[in-house]
């Protein structure tokens, strides 16, 4: 079989696990034609990839090859360098699929295991190794969360009817979808428009998976003790962004006295929480993913900053008409379709009777 299949079986490990604020890994270690060790990292703090394939293969490592999605880390960190136990268990051959883009530590993986004697080779289904820790990436070099928007509208682009009506825009599978969605995020974040017309829960519910930490723009700090996130924040991690007003340092007592941690963050000249600044807070919580299901001013705000990395978009076969409110995003908008963000590479899919949109977004030079 070749590299590339090989590759493709640690790419299909790595995708397991939850390790944020770690990268996705998988390692395959392959003696002849046969796996003889596979492994990845399921939680950050716990073993590499590398570790756990090189262990299951014991014995037969000695001379095979392994293969490996991140170039294996040659640094001390909450666990030894994996170079050091490559080289132990007598790997003959390393394929890597990706460099580590990592600015903040001292790489040399491949240098490293050169020096050591094994033979290497980088970048073998490199496009799919790098777009397996593009989350990851862009937290690491810019020091940002990855952002992915998600909306819900109706075919004309409307949220909620003209009373205000909003469950359900979508159906039962579309819904399922986001839940999932919600599962593979660090957080999940609204404004305070959306808390205080609809209550939400933001918990994973129609799928497996664990709760996101909870996240809420809300800059006057207007958040009431008795929303359903307040109630569950002793259960479900929940945060509120706001600004660093005296006002709100004076109102914080009682939502911190009810279990919600807050946030604060410089207050733009539109009277909004700065996004940039607050995205740099996350960040530095260890935010990896963050998922920003609404509202549309929050929504347009993150496009009209270009702080928005993906879009996952929602459209159920119903029309609400001109009366219907708001639209799903609320912002100036581009002046020509041609500097208008769009999905780069659009990825359609039905789920049950709705539309399902997804990709990463472009913003064109204005």
């Amino acid at each position: 079989m070749s590299d590339e299949t090989w590759m493709g079986r640690a790419l299909e490990a790595a995708r397991k696990g939850r390790p944020s604020p770690n990268p996705h890994v998988g390692a395959v270690v392959v003696q002849g034609d046969e796996v003889v060790g596979i492994g990845h990292h399921e939680r950050a703090g716990q073993e590499h990839a590398e570790l756990i394939a090189l262990r299951e293969a014991g014995a037969k490592a000695e001379g095979a090859t392994l293969y490996v999605t991140l170039e294996p880390c040659n640094h001390t960190g909450r666990t030894p360098p994996c170079t050091d136990a490559i080289a132990a268990a007598k790997i003959r051959r390393v394929v890597i699929g990706a460099t580590d883009p990592n600015p903040h530590v001292k790489g040399g993986g491949v240098e490293r295991l050169k020096e050591l004697g094994i033979a290497v080779q980088v970048g073998v289904q490199e496009a799919a190794a790098r777009d397996l820790i593009r989350s990851w990436t862009k937290y690491v070099t810019v020091g940002l969360p990855y952002v992915s928007l998600k909306l819900a509208l109706s075919i004309d682009g409307r949220i909620a009817t003209k009373s205000g009506a909003s469950r359900w825009v979508t159906g039962k599978l579309a819904r399922a979808k986001v839940h999932a969605l919600r599962a593979k995020s660090d957080a999940i974040a609204v404004g305070i428009g959306t808390v205080l017309a609809d209550d939400p829960r933001l918990t994973v519910r129609d799928t497996q998976g664990q709760n996101p930490t909870r996240i809420v723009f809300d800059t006057k700090l207007r958040t009431p003790v008795s929303s359903a996130l307040v109630v569950g924040a002793r259960e479900t991690p929940t945060w509120i962004v706001t600004g660093d007003t005296p006002e709100s340092r004076h109102g914080a007592e009682e939502l911190e006295a009810k279990g919600i941690r807050i946030l604060f963050a410089p207050v733009s000249t539109e009277g909004r929480v700065e996004l940039r600044s607050a995205l740099e807070a996350l960040a530095a919580e260890g935010i990896v993913t963050l998922m920003v299901e609404g509202g549309a001013e929050l929504a347009g705000s993150f496009l009209a900053a270009e702080l928005a990395d993906e879009l996952h978009a929602f459209l159920a076969p119903v029309l609400f008409g001109p009366r219907g409110r708001p639209g799903a995003v609320d912002w100036a908008g581009p002046a020509t379709p041609e500097v208008a963000p769009r999905i780069a590479k659009p990825v359609w899919e039905l789920c049950g009777e709705d539309a399902y949109v997804h990709g990463a977004l472009r913003y064109p030079e204005r």
